[in-house]
């Protein structure tokens, strides 16, 4: 995700999906339980792991003729019925495509990549991994530039697991696939 300008724009007030749809053309945000978090400008690391889980987990699909879909951020996400929920995930990939509409992804995606920024720590780890946890998502995976880490949260299996840049991580939603971020470690 990209690195959030301020954790909650205003503790007191509540918004909506209707808040998010009226910003202006480039600003950015994301709502969790109607609270407003404000979405800045995402570094170049941040931008080169996304190119490459992109190219990687693209090509997986098309080689496996997959019905999956791979969609890339800033592209929303609508987890539940109500309008106090929208987030934008770095990477998500649908393979029920009916989920997705022109306006953004509609319930719960497969598969789920944020890559955390330095200002997204709380939200990428604690916020947005309960509202993944709860929401029928099948796997989540944090990827940390800082940490040189990417923890993977199997919500079918209920296996978490850790894994430095440097080590192959396998994919679920594309098991021949293998991720090797060492270029970034």
């Amino acid at each position: 995700m990209d690195a959030i300008r301020n954790d909650e724009y205003n503790n007191s007030e509540l918004y909506t999906t209707d808040y998010i749809d009226s910003l202006p053309e480039g600003e950015r945000a994301e709502l969790i339980d109607g609270k407003l978090y404000m979405m800045g400008h995402p570094s170049i690391v941040h931008q080169r792991i996304i190119k490459y889980m992109t190219r990687s987990i693209s090509d997986c699909i098309d080689e496996h003729e997959s019905v999956c879909e791979l969609i890339i951020s800033p592209f929303g996400l609508y987890l539940s019925s109500d309008n106090r929920n929208y987030l934008e995930p770095d990477l998500m990939v649908v393979c029920d495509k009916s989920k997705i509409t022109d306006k953004g992804v509609v319930g719960a995606p497969d598969f789920v990549i944020e890559v955390v920024s330095p200002s997204s720590i709380q939200m990428d780890y604690m916020k947005k991994l309960m509202k993944y946890a709860r929401s029928g998502i099948r796997e989540y995976w944090i990827v940390d530039p800082l940490k040189k880490k990417t923890v993977i949260y199997n919500f079918e299996t209920e296996i978490t697991e850790e894994y430095p840049f440097t080590d192959d991580i396998p994919c679920g939603i594309c098991p021949e696939l293998k991720v090797n971020l060492s270029e970034f470690a």
